[in-house]
């Protein structure tokens, strides 16, 4: 993905502090704190231009959203879409799903999703696939015992990867999808890549596990 550089995008961010949360490591483990309620928290890594995020947040306004996107370009119309929105349960993060650790405490968040991530398909880059094992232990050490994790992809390569880095992991498989908008799954919230893709034809995978 080639990103247009938006030079006016960073000052935008620092523009809205009540929606992009600067210095988020000061907020580890007092989220909900910041929400202003006990509401599950549910993150999404890698956000995008924010319409799953957003559209979540609309759906379920008993659940606290935050979504995180490296990319200042990116992330700046996931701003623009919550502006239009104006949910109260939803905050953004600018800054890399690396240092997730840096942001939550153990058993603060409920649900992460995965939509859409870089497959990183060569095999030198295996580590930097965000289904790849030292993920699933950052993930892990941030979910509630028995969280859970949502992945949406169109790349069929990545899926399966994903399927045995689950299970070489030992996450509980409770939902699969090999063709998710031919199938009876109800609910549904596509990304703004989700629809771009499915229009051309490709498939839409999905499924979602779970940590013991």
């Amino acid at each position: 993905m080639r990103l247009r550089h938006k030079p006016w995008a960073k000052d935008k961010l620092l523009n809205h502090p009540e929606l992009v949360i600067q210095e988020p490591e000061k907020y580890k483990g007092k989220w909900q704190e910041l929400f202003g309620n006990s509401n599950p928290i549910h993150i999404e890594i890698g956000t995008g231009k924010g319409r799953f995020i957003n559209e979540m947040a609309k759906a379920h306004p008993d659940i606290n959203f935050i979504g995180i996107e490296a990319y200042t370009s990116v992330i700046v119309s996931a701003l623009d879409y919550a502006l239009e929105s104006e949910p109260t349960n939803l905050k953004l993060l600018n800054v890399n799903a690396q240092n997730l650790l840096d942001y939550f405490t153990e058993g603060e968040v409920k649900r992460i999703y995965l939509n859409f991530s870089d497959p990183w398909p060569k095999n030198r880059h295996e580590k930097r696939r965000l289904t790849y094992k030292s993920y699933l232990e950052m993930y892990e050490k941030i979910l509630v015992k028995g969280g859970e994790l949502h992945f949406k992809t169109d790349n069929q390569g990545l899926f399966e990867y994903s399927l045995i880095s689950f299970s070489q992991y030992g996450l509980k498989l409770n939902f699969v999808s090999l063709d998710l908008h031919n199938s009876d799954f109800e609910g549904n919230i596509m990304t703004e890549y989700e629809e771009k893709f499915s229009k051309k034809g490709n498939r839409i995978y999905r499924c979602e596990v779970q940590f013991p």
